[in-house]
């Protein structure tokens, strides 16, 4: 459909195909509501560490507002590297393995912009991120889901993933701790995974931002197992776990001529990420690991409490075991996804996301981000239970 004027006949094709996001259409309409309890975005309720902002204060007192290298503060990547061989036992040389980018959200651009060619098939484990299918359509890619079940858990398995696999096959696509559904993989859960990637030829991006939020195990990259590393570009940033998500720093790390690939995009797209974020940044990693641990801390109790509440009122739920996203069944509802979530809004201005804007694999649950108040969680759950109650019948 052109617009009235006639401009939208200027659009390209894969612009005009592209739908809006499902999260932000239902975040705006709960902001156009008072006293709505909003468990749509997943964005932390905390501020930015009080040592982040200073250290921004400072450097802007000293007038840092110069650009930096195209690949990031040098600094910046060298902590990068450490920061992910204590905790994750990735190794990456900081000069010509790691990227700064504009949030991580750029560095996935950049990674499906470096391999994809028209045609390539892209393997997304489905429910998943809603980025991913767009902006592979963007760049010539053709989407292919790969079904996680909740009967497994939401994990991939490798019967799902190679019956997806054809010649055409070229990228997988993952995200875990995963957004929607708070799904980890364990170094068991990978191993059968890598062999398929290594017999096929595949090239992964993997999405790991949330990997410092996991609950009761620690975080396995997949890039970390044996043959991966050459094969595999992992994603990250410090908008979740750091509490910075209006700074936009994230980064990208690979084999040295991917990252090459990638940073030919970015120099003429972004030129760097914004150096005062890159500085804040650079202050998350050596002195804000404690105030990181003790917002962990808080996620983890909100966690038990609202999925207990949500199993109790009758929304069936599996334990999310990363992230700060509960994935409930409204399947006993009778109601599609985006119908519950319309419904619930309007009635009890509780807003959540509709469990289909993740792709096929997400139809007949709803995402509720549990990064907001105990108190706002247990009026969310008390709200959610009354409409709950309502739909029982007499």
């Amino acid at each position: 459909m052109f617009s009235a004027d006639g401009t939208g006949q200027f659009l390209s094709s894969r612009v005009r195909d592209i739908r809006p996001s499902g999260i932000r259409a239902f975040f705006d309409l709960a902001a156009s509501a008072s006293d709505t309890i909003a468990l749509g975005v997943g964005e932390p309720d905390f501020d930015t560490p009080e040592k982040v902002r200073e250290a921004c204060i400072q450097a802007l007192r000293e007038g840092r507002t110069k650009y930096t290298s195209n690949a990031g503060l040098m600094e910046l990547r060298e902590e990068i590297s450490s920061y992910l061989a204590s905790s994750f036992a990735l190794s990456y040389d900081p000069e010509q393995e790691i990227i700064v980018t504009v949030g991580s959200s750029e560095a996935v651009d950049l990674a499906l912009r470096t391999v994809i060619d028209p045609g390539d098939e892209v393997l997304i484990p489905a429910p998943s991120y809603i980025a991913y299918e767009p902006i592979t359509h963007l760049h010539g890619g053709k989407i292919v889901e790969v079904a996680a079940t909740a009967e497994e858990q939401f994990k991939l398995t490798p019967q799902a993933l190679q019956a997806a696999i054809t010649p055409n096959s070229k990228i997988l696509m993952l995200n875990y701790p995963c957004n929607p559904t708070g799904t980890v993989m364990t170094e068991q859960d990978w191993l059968p995974i890598t062999k398929l990637v290594i017999e096929h030829n595949l090239v992964v991006i993997s999405d790991e931002v949330y990997a410092e939020l996991t609950y009761g195990s620690k975080h396995v990259s997949i890039a970390s197992l044996p043959g991966m590393k050459e094969r595999t570009i992992v994603i990250s940033g410090f908008s979740k776990a750091f509490a910075m998500t209006g700074w936009r720093v994230g980064y990208a790390c690979g084999p040295r001529e991917l990252i090459a690939g990638m940073l030919k995009i970015h120099q003429y797209t972004a030129m760097s990420a914004p150096t005062l974020a890159q500085i804040a940044a650079l202050e998350s990693l050596r002195h804000g690991m404690d105030t990181k641990d003790e917002m962990m801390a808080s996620y983890n109790e909100r966690r038990k409490l609202f999925v207990a509440g949500l199993n109790a009122i009758g929304l069936t739920c599996h334990e999310p075991e990363g992230a700060f996203y509960a994935f409930p069944s409204i399947a006993s509802t009778g109601m599609s996804s985006e119908q519950f979530a319309l419904r619930l809004l309007k009635e009890t201005k509780v807003a959540v996301v509709p469990g289909h804007v993740f792709g096929s694999g997400g139809e007949g649950f709803i995402r509720c981000s549990y990064a907001t108040s105990l108190v706002e969680l247990e009026k969310a759950l008390e709200r959610m239970g009354r409409f709950m109650q309502a739909m029982q019948p007499v």
